[in-house]
């Protein structure tokens, strides 16, 4: 148990004060890699989650009018704060969920955003007409109001930026709700952001399980829009919360059942340096990882002892805390046991190739062996669902209808990849799958910086990123000027 002096003191951010919930009552975090207490987190009741709601509103004419010019200089504060304190931050994630700090780069990664929408809102135009004859016509690029941001546990910080900057560049306040799985990051910037001086009830910063609070924010009447990454299950429950209350808008990034398909002409190294990496990377809890792996017959048995090889050498897992450290443990107990059981049931269907076991009872902390089966049948379950660890399928096919075909089955689509030295294949495949981003020779979690980035089917409705973001928060209003005749 560690001592209460080394205890981070994590407090919510409500009309720019840091407070602890109203009944007082918190809930543990652990660290992952030993079980050890990191921290008694305020736990947001019904009435602290009110309070942040009527914050924001009363917060909201005064931000709309300041225009974004005066704004910005918020936001940049922001950013250089979370630069500042980049090693701070990834310990706090460390110590929560388990993320190794040789891999936190999602300071900087937040950072950008905020720096990126302080600079970008010139781009906010509306359009005007002269084509309704006796009349000009034209548009204004509105805030909706209050807007409700809940982020996922797996990259708090860099979905803290994401949907924060763009949101709040625009006019709009904020209500952002931490995970209870991985809180602590995000209370080291609820007081990032009264450094930054933010005016009271702007950015409002909570923390706390889905119910009340999540919840609440859903279905709260003042809430114009909401935006969620996390699970599948959780974004239909948001789904079904504004539909019965007051339609806000909801714009969902949820769950992904990844596929890569190599083909015989593939560079054989790269794919699999890079397809072992992505579905390594944050010990699997990414939901863009390629948990599905299509190779091509006639270069699968190639294939697979070099990624076998790949997924043994480059893992040292360990203390999150240490910087060799590149495998951290699931994010909690909870995380253990629902990776363990699609594991088992793995085992049942597939061909157990690598792993399979969990450390549990050689180590204190959640770790998982990174995990291989070889030929499961398509219809498995954990062929269909999604693991969130470090689990990978590798099955083969023998045409190019057929890679597809199977590559389609889900109802997931947030990301593919396809890896082939021939440019026309490549093209038709991408155009092929059904999946909201498509790598060609590289997969996730490489993006570009400046595309949209969303899920086609079960993996969301609508798109986020630098040049798309800053629309989701913004509504459009038609007007029409009659002119009069002389």
């Amino acid at each position: 148990m560690a001592s209460n002096e080394s205890l981070f003191r994590p407090r919510m951010l409500i009309n720019g004060e840091l407070v602890e919930s109203s009944d007082k009552k918190t809930f543990s975090v652990y660290n992952p890699a030993t079980r050890e207490l990191s921290a008694e987190v305020p736990e947001a009741t019904e009435e602290d989650t009110n309070n942040a709601v009527a914050a924001a509103k009363a917060a909201l004419p005064t931000w709309d009018a300041l225009g974004p010019a005066k704004r910005a200089p918020f936001l940049k504060k922001l950013a250089a704060l979370l630069r500042e304190h980049k090693d701070e931050l990834a310990r706090l994630d460390a110590i929560s969920m388990g993320m190794p700090v040789s891999s936190h780069f999602f300071a900087a990664s937040a950072a950008s955003h905020f720096d990126y929408a302080s600079e970008a809102w010139p781009t906010v135009q509306g359009q005007a007409s002269v084509h309704t004859p006796g009349h000009v016509t034209f548009t204004l690029r509105q805030p909706y109001g209050v807007v409700a941001l809940i982020i996922p546990w797996n990259v708090p910080v860099h979905f803290l930026g994401g949907k924060a900057a763009p949101a709040l560049i625009t006019g709009n306040t904020v209500v952002l709700k931490s995970s209870e799985k991985a809180p602590l990051a995000v209370a080291r910037i609820a007081e990032l952001v009264k450094e930054a001086g933010f005016p009271p009830g702007v950015f409002n910063i909570l923390h706390g399980h889905g119910v009340p609070s999540g919840q609440i924010l859903s279905r709260h009447m003042d809430v114009r829009a909401l935006s969620f990454t996390g699970s599948s299950r959780t974004g239909k429950l948001i789904q079904q919360e504004a539909a019965k209350t007051n339609l806000k808008k909801v714009i969902l990034e949820l769950g992904g059942k990844s596929p890569a398909i190599i083909f015989a002409d593939a560079n054989i190294k790269k794919a699999v340096a890079q397809t072992q990496f992505s579905i390594k990377f944050n010990s699997g809890q990414v939901c863009m990882a390629n948990t599905r792996i299509y190779v091509e017959k006639s270069v699968a048995a190639e294939f697979v002892e070099a990624f076998k090889q790949a997924y043994i050498a480059g893992t040292k897992e360990g203390n999150p805390l240490d910087k060799e450290t590149t495998q951290g443990p699931q994010a909690d107990e909870i995380q253990y046991k629902h990776v363990m059981g699609y594991i088992e049931d793995g085992k049942k269907t597939g061909t157990l190739a690598l792993g399979g076991e969990g450390n549990l009872a050689d180590k204190k902390g959640f770790w998982v062996q990174p995990t291989i089966f070889l030929d499961t049948p398509e219809d498995a379950k954990i062929m269909k669902e999604e693991v969130f660890g470090p689990v990978v399928n590798i099955n083969t096919f023998e045409t190019e209808a057929e890679a597809i075909a199977k590559a389609n089955d889900t109802e997931f689509g947030l990301y593919a990849a396809v890896f082939t030295r021939d440019i026309s294949r490549a093209m038709r495949v991408a155009k092929a799958l059904e999946s909201g981003y498509v790598g060609i020779n590289t997969t996730s979690p490489n993006t570009g910086h400046d595309l949209p980035f969303g899920g086609y089917k079960g993996s969301g409705q609508g798109r986020e990123g630098l040049l798309q973001s800053m629309d989701n928060f913004l509504e459009t209003k038609s007007v029409i000027l009659q002119v009069d005749e002389e």
